[in-house]
Order: structure tokens, then sequence, then C-alpha cells
């Protein structure tokens, strides 16, 4: 049983059958959060997704940036990541129209940050989530 469901706007159901969350900035302990510790933690989260499910596809959806009016410091300026760093596992039925349903699944791993702890679900996913390409980022593979 998934943990919740998305629609995309092509009618695909997506299941949410894995979701792992983590506070962005939950380890820095010196410093603020800047352009070169916010790629690093982006690279971190994709990795995390890559070792999640090394036989799904991966894809990271390019989280928002916020530039709050505060001083730069010595690694350049203030910039801001959403508070929650996400990677979910996706299943949804096969993407190869000629694959029997009962048979075949689609998967994709996903990595993206959001504003707080919410499991996405139904059209209020983010929508990043909800504009994933499936046909062409998914991959199908046999119950």
């Amino acid at each position: 049983m998934p943990l919740s469901r998305l629609g995309l706007p092509s009618g695909r159901p997506l299941d949410l059958i894995q979701v792992r969350m983590s506070s962005t900035y939950a380890g820095q302990l010196e410093g603020y959060p800047c352009k070169f510790l916010d790629d690093m933690r982006v690279r971190a989260v994709r990795a995390e997704a890559e070792g999640i499910s090394p036989t799904t596809p991966v894809h990271l959806v390019e989280p928002s940036r916020r530039y709050p009016d505060q001083p730069a410091g010595p690694f350049g300026p203030v910039e801001v990541l959403p508070a929650v760093a996400c990677v979910g596992t996706f299943r949804s039925t096969p993407v190869a129209p000629d694959l029997d349903p009962a048979l075949h699944r689609s998967a994709l791993t996903v990595a993206w940050f959001q504003p707080d702890p919410r499991v996405p679900s139904g059209e209020d996913a983010d929508p990043s989530l909800l504009g994933l390409a499936w046909e062409e980022l998914a991959q199908d593979y046999e119950l």
C-alpha cells in the first residue's frame, strides 16, 4: 500500500512507496547558508537517492533558492534552500504501452526540497513533482 498517491496533469497516478526527509541545514555547525554549501547539500541529497535505489533511475528536482537581504560573508551572499530535503521512490503503471500492467510497473527515485515536512499527496503536491516528465525519466521493470 503506498504512502500517498499523486496525480500528474497527464492523468498518470504515481504511488509514493518510500520517502526520506531530513532538515536541509541540520548538520551545519558553523557558517551560514551560501551557494558553496547549498551546492554540496544538493549533491549529497542526489547521492543519497542514488544509493537508495541503485537499479532505479534518479531525478533531481532543482531546488528554489532564496537570497535574503543580509550582508554577504566570506563565502559570498546568503542563499537559502527550502527547509526539508526529500528522497522518494515512486511507482506507476508501465511507460511502454505494449507491456502488461499486471506484470510490469515503472519506477523513479526523486530527490527534491520542500518548505515543510509534509508527505506530498494528491494534486496538492509541489508543482515540481507534479511536473515530472515520467515517460522520459522512469524505467519499466517486471514484477
